[in-house]
């Protein structure tokens, strides 16, 4: 089998290591280097990074609806192309290259969560349970007919970082075990109910703001969402604080608006809500490094009665 593989982050890593095992992957498709850190140097991302040591050509179209980008797929030869995470929308003529088309691995159980963000906004919407969608690409938002779903169940206090992980493993074992089942006609495509569909858009550094007057289990949910980015953040005192890891607590806050941090002692900082209080665990200042919440309580960041914006 001759295989294509799309895709960009840490997630797909895992799958385009199965790609591998399975297929002869005749090309990878990645986004373009990118500044990072502090000194904004050019970054590759996970899957050139792989691709690399698979000794896999790369290549990083910044535009993919070219005569040149169709040409490269074209000449590929492929039988299939593999998706996962690659971030941008494939054009027609690109989906109808590989001999049977393209197939995408979206960490939804579709039709819910289309989109490019459904790890992030199944936990910031309360959700116990995702999963790998293998389905047949179309020209719409991951609207394809669906081959088979895979769940597993989202941790209480598991972020959106750490449930990225697992999910990306239980993709590379659908890869394994599905694809070639794909390609033998052994799966049939079921169209989705559009009806049903909800969409996980994608992410900006503004979606991370935390909104007190939520309950306290909404924004415990919203700080795993955003973790590792863009991040939940709130502000203290004019400074912009970053909240890395929160704890539900069964204590009240009492009278206090949302917002008001009701105790704030080496035990223990509590944070009301628009409906019982949060515990924070660890925060950051900004331009400061990660610290304990108790630590920010005896360098005085965090005192009983400041309240966020």
């Amino acid at each position: 089998m001759r295989a294509i593989f799309l895709g960009t982050p840490e997630i797909a890593v895992p799958s385009l290591r199965a790609l591998a095992a399975i297929a002869r992957v005749v090309g990878v498709v990645c986004q373009p280097d990118r500044p990072s850190g502090r000194g904004l140097h050019l970054h590759a991302p996970p899957i050139k990074v792989e691709a690399e040591r698979l000794g896999v050509q790369v290549v990083q179209p910044t535009k993919i609806k070219t005569p040149d980008f169709l040409e490269w797929v074209r000449e590929r030869r492929a039988d299939i192309a593999l998706v996962l995470a690659y971030g941008r929308i494939l054009p027609p003529t690109v989906l109808a290259a590989p001999l049977h088309g393209c197939v995408n691995l979206h960490a939804s159980i579709l039709p819910s969560y289309r989109g490019a963000a459904p790890i992030n906004w199944a936990i910031v919407k309360g959700e116990t349970e995702t999963g790998i969608s293998l389905m047949q690409m179309d020209e719409g938002l991951d609207t394809g007919p669906v081959y088979s779903v895979h769940k597993t169940s989202i941790g209480p206090d598991e972020t959106a970082g750490e449930l990225a992980a697992r999910v990306g493993e239980l993709a590379a074992e659908v890869v394994r075990d599905g694809l070639p089942r794909v390609l033998a006609g052994e799966l049939v495509a079921v169209p989705q109910d559009a009806t049903r569909a909800t969409f996980a858009p994608v992410l900006k550094k503004e979606d991370g703001r935390i909104v007190w007057t939520k309950s306290a289990v909404e924004v415990h949910n919203h700080v795993r969402g955003m973790t590792p980015w863009p991040g939940a953040f709130s502000y203290l005192g004019g400074k912009l604080i970053k909240i890395l890891e929160t704890r539900r607590s069964t204590l009240a806050p009492g009278q206090a608006p949302p917002g008001t941090l009701v105790a704030a002692d080496p035990a223990t900082t509590l944070v009301a809500c628009g409906k019982g209080a949060l515990e924070i665990v660890r925060a950051q200042v900004e331009g400061r490094k990660p610290l304990a919440a108790r630590d920010l309580v005896v360098g005085r960041t965090f005192g009983k009665g400041a309240q966020f914006d």
